[in-house]
């Protein structure tokens, strides 16, 4: 199994962000129709999160892991997540978030590669296999 290392998934990341700024960061005008500043950061959030659980369901990654070919895996069976397992690794960004960040940091020295949020969720972070077969079953071989 190829798990995708700490620092190509930093990348896909910064890639990520950059993208979703530039999406989100024209909700802020709506504090002149919407007088509040905190419905307004729960527009963002909600929007940031839903765009990346989409992106994740439709395509087992976000437009930075993509290009950077990788791919989000069940941590059992090698195959697509679940839409549970979708929304708990992204509450499990914030929580990996919280304390220094220390829990996406977990990817440099776990033997899978997982951060805190793959733990949670049961997923992997990894470089697709060339073939059709399955990365579970391909590393057992």
């Amino acid at each position: 199994m190829a798990y995708a290392g700490f620092w190509v998934r930093t990348a896909a990341s910064l890639i990520d962000s950059v993208l979703l700024l530039l999406i989100t960061a024209p909700l802020p005008l709506l504090m002149f129709i919407v007088p509040s500043e905190t419905a307004v950061l729960v527009l963002s959030t909600l929007v940031s999160a839903l765009l990346v659980i989409l992106f994740w369901s439709w395509k087992q990654g976000t437009p930075g892991k993509l290009l950077l070919r990788l791919r989000i895996v069940d941590a059992h069976s090698g195959g697509e997540p679940c839409l549970r397992q979708w929304c708990l690794r992204y509450v499990g960004y914030v929580l990996s978030s919280v304390p220094l960040l220390l829990g996406f940091f977990w990817v440099l020295w776990d033997p899978r590669c997982q951060g805190w949020h793959d733990k949670l969720a049961g997923t992997v972070v990894i470089h697709p296999l060339p073939s059709r077969e399955s990365p579970i079953t391909a590393s057992r071989t």
